[in-house]
């Protein structure tokens, strides 16, 4: 038998046949790997969650020391102070426009403020809101410039006297209170309402004084009565009972036979307006009186 004649190997040969021989797909962590970065949201996680992990761990261990948080604070904290404290952002006091002395006294005492201080530290929104909540105030604006802080105030007007159980309130158009007086004597410009609810109907009263202006001072007050109706108080101790409905023209035409027939220059003690289709006139005492002492009546009665 001829022995068999082996030839050397070449070895480049060989290497470069088994990398032919290797298979082209990729393994199983690569082939998931590939999927994954083939995700919009996970290319944006590995772009922008690494530098924030990063950035994250060298926060926690630069503010893990305690000298490093104070020293971070103390540089922030003057850095602010550089800010506001400058003179342009300082105020040093306040004024107060448009209110009473009584008003402006009380708004005194709510500007609980440590001047001088900066503009940067007023809370002038929860100023604004503390002014705003006294009655007498219909607005108020609060600004902060050229060193004071600036208060104006709308204040409400009074148009009536409101006598109630715990004295004499004075209102505005709207029914709200806008203070309080000790003596009638202290506003006798402004007419005079009572009774409970009263306050609540005031832009009607308002209008039953304006008809029973020609009446002049002969007008005491409007009492409201029962909280559904008016009845007019007139000197000579003379009442107009109004209806609940439509006072203002029943009063119209109580002024209108006044000025015909001076109705309310007799000895009448109540014009009785209530009922509509009639007109009730209740005479005074003395009147009743000396209609029952003509002789004419005594000799019919006998």
């Amino acid at each position: 038998m001829r022995p068999v004649d082996k030839k050397p190997v070449d070895r480049k040969i060989e290497r470069e046949t088994r990398y032919l021989r290797r298979d082209p797909a990729p393994s199983r962590w690569s082939y998931r790997y590939q999927r994954l970065m083939l995700t919009p949201a996970f290319r944006a996680g590995v772009r922008l969650g690494t530098p924030v992990i990063i950035i994250a761990l060298a926060v926690a261990v630069v503010f893990g020391r305690a000298d490093s948080r104070d020293w971070i604070m103390g540089h922030y904290n003057a850095a602010i102070a550089a800010v506001t404290q400058r003179p342009e952002f300082m105020v040093g006091s306040f004024a107060v426009t448009g209110a009473s002395p009584d008003l402006a006294l009380a708004i005194e005492g709510l500007v609980d403020i440590p001047f001088p201080i900066s503009t940067f530290n007023l809370d002038l929104q929860d100023l604004r809101t503390n002014i705003a909540a006294l009655s007498p105030v219909r607005n108020v604006n609060v600004q902060a410039g050229g060193g004071v802080l600036q208060i104006v105030i709308e204040e409400r007007q009074p148009v009536a006297v409101w006598r109630h159980v715990d004295g004499l309130r004075l209102m505005d158009g709207e029914g709200i209170a806008t203070g309080m007086i000790l003596n009638r004597a202290d506003r006798p410009e402004l007419p005079l309402i009572a009774g409970d609810g009263a306050q609540a109907a005031i832009p009607e009263a308002m209008e039953l004084f304006r008809i029973a202006s020609p009446l002049g001072a002969r007008v005491l007050a409007l009492v409201r009565m029962g909280e559904r109706r008016w009845d007019l108080v007139l000197d000579r101790e003379q009442i107009v009972q109004l209806p609940a409905v439509d006072a203002v023209a029943a009063l119209q035409r109580v002024i209108a036979q006044e000025e015909a027939q001076q109705l309310l220059s007799r000895d009448v003690a109540v014009v009785d307006m209530r009922n509509d289709a009639r007109q009730t006139i209740r005479m005074t005492q003395r009147a009743r009186d000396a209609l029952r002492s003509m002789p004419g009546r005594s000799a019919g009665r006998g």
